[in-house]
């Protein structure tokens, strides 16, 4: 059989994977791209008038403060960086900021494509992956991106003289039971929207646009539950999870000047990414006043145990004794309201998880825990030193996770993020 010589030849799918990873190739492709997207206006009009849009560009990323209006559905993607220069570090960080700008303003099918941006080969892959059909809303999706230890620590990117203070591996605490597969990374995306198959997307969107450039390494998604009946979404305990977060103007979140930290890092933030399965079968086995004592919490209506709203603060000064909260119980231990621990808190934005069943038929379900913080060692990791051997320990298992630096936002329509790192 003889090919139409008016059809170009298809590329093999061999080919195709092995001419992707041109380290020059991919650059120079990548760097037009962004260059294209990221001069976009950050006040283009979405692509739906009624599907709401989170503005990209702000002196903080955007998906970081939402405890009011957190988004149902978010995945939490860790990849290793495979730039192997200073230049295609940059390169990389314009393209994620570009992909950022694109997916929360959103994409009409009628947009003209910028000639730079059709496909090399006639017949090649469409511009969109058809998953949220031809017209791609904004959908309140948000793009976080953090960098690990090791993007610093890697003599070809030159930038250990930018490292912040306290960015290290992540802590492994005395009841973790870390799995490689599920740890560290050099780069890690909180991508957050209100459907499933909006984050999906932009997954791949982002995963094709850096391809050469980002390699995943594990990826979660998430899911947070509606209030039920009302107030603050509970975990998959059952219980109320995130009720109290520090306000904006408390500095207990973005990294300020005067903080200690490099330059470029201000309006960034440090965020710890925890995985933590909840042995929910060994769960419900437990009768609901020892839940309750081990949370803190009445399970029904959130309140701390002897208070009535969820919202209520624990008293913990008229209960020395624990009487009414027991002196192990998570929130007690967690956050025991003294002056001296009041700097500890952190800003929580968790997400439910479920990945199935493991090989003893058992769910693996359980918590995604981020949190957002000025300072990994004074807040999160002093919580979690409290924590250590609290009873509730029986029933979960740490296994996975990272530390990384939020990048600081971006507010020139022609900036893109991390570029204090390359001034």
């Amino acid at each position: 059989m003889t090919s139409n010589p008016t059809t170009p030849p298809r590329p093999g799918r061999r080919s195709f994977l092995i001419g992707a990873g041109s380290g020059a190739a991919v650059t120079a492709l990548a760097a037009t791209a962004a260059n294209a997207a990221i001069h976009s206006s950050p006040s283009a009009t979405p692509a739906s008038a009624t599907a709401p849009a989170v503005p990209f560009h702000g002196a903080t990323q955007a998906g970081v403060y939402r405890p009011a209006d957190q988004q149902r559905q978010a995945c939490f993607a860790s990849f290793r960086v495979l730039a192997t220069t200073k230049a295609e570090l940059k390169t990389l960080l314009q393209v994620l900021t570009a992909q950022g700008v694109k997916l929360s303003t959103g994409v009409r099918a009628a947009d003209p494509v910028p000639a730079e941006s059709l496909p090399a080969i006639a017949g090649g892959p469409p511009q969109n992956s058809g998953v949220l059909g031809e017209d791609v809303p904004p959908d309140s999706f948000t793009m976080t991106v953090g960098l690990a230890a090791s993007v610093f620590d890697n003599p070809a990117f030159g930038l250990a003289g930018k490292k912040p203070k306290g960015l290290t591996e992540m802590t492994v605490f005395p009841n973790d039971t870390p799995d490689p597969a599920w740890t560290g990374g050099d780069l890690l995306l909180q991508l957050c929207a209100d459907s499933t198959d909006m984050v999906h997307y932009a997954l791949r969107e982002i995963t094709k646009a850096t391809r050469g450039l980002l390699a995943l390494s594990w990826k979660i998604n998430g899911f947070h539950s509606a209030p039920r009946p009302a107030g603050t979404p509970r975990n998959l305990f059952g219980y109320k999870d995130g009720i109290a977060n520090p306000a904006q103007d408390e500095q207990l979140v973005w990294i300020t000047q005067g903080s200690g930290q490099p330059d470029w890092a201000v309006g960034g933030t440090f965020i710890v990414v925890r995985l933590i399965r909840m042995l929910v079968e060994f769960w419900d086995r437990v009768g609901l006043g020892e839940q309750d004592g081990m949370i803190g919490r009445h399970r029904v209506s959130g309140a701390p145990l002897g208070a009535v709203k969820e919202t209520d603060v624990p008293d913990y000064a008229n209960d020395p004794d624990g009487q009414n909260i027991p002196l192990d119980a998570h929130i007690r231990m967690a956050n025991p309201r003294t002056k001296a621990t009041d700097a500890s808190r952190l800003l929580r934005r968790g997400y439910n998880y479920d990945l199935g069943v493991d090989l003893n038929g058992n769910m693996q379900a359980g918590l995604i825990f981020a949190s957002f913080q000025r300072d990994i060692k004074a807040q999160f990791e002093a919580t979690q030193l409290r924590l250590v051997n609290e009873p509730m320990t029986d029933y979960i298992e740490p296994f996975g996770g990272g530390y990384f630096i939020g990048l600081p936002g971006v507010t020139a329509a022609n900036g893109f993020l991390g570029e204090g790192l390359f001034a």
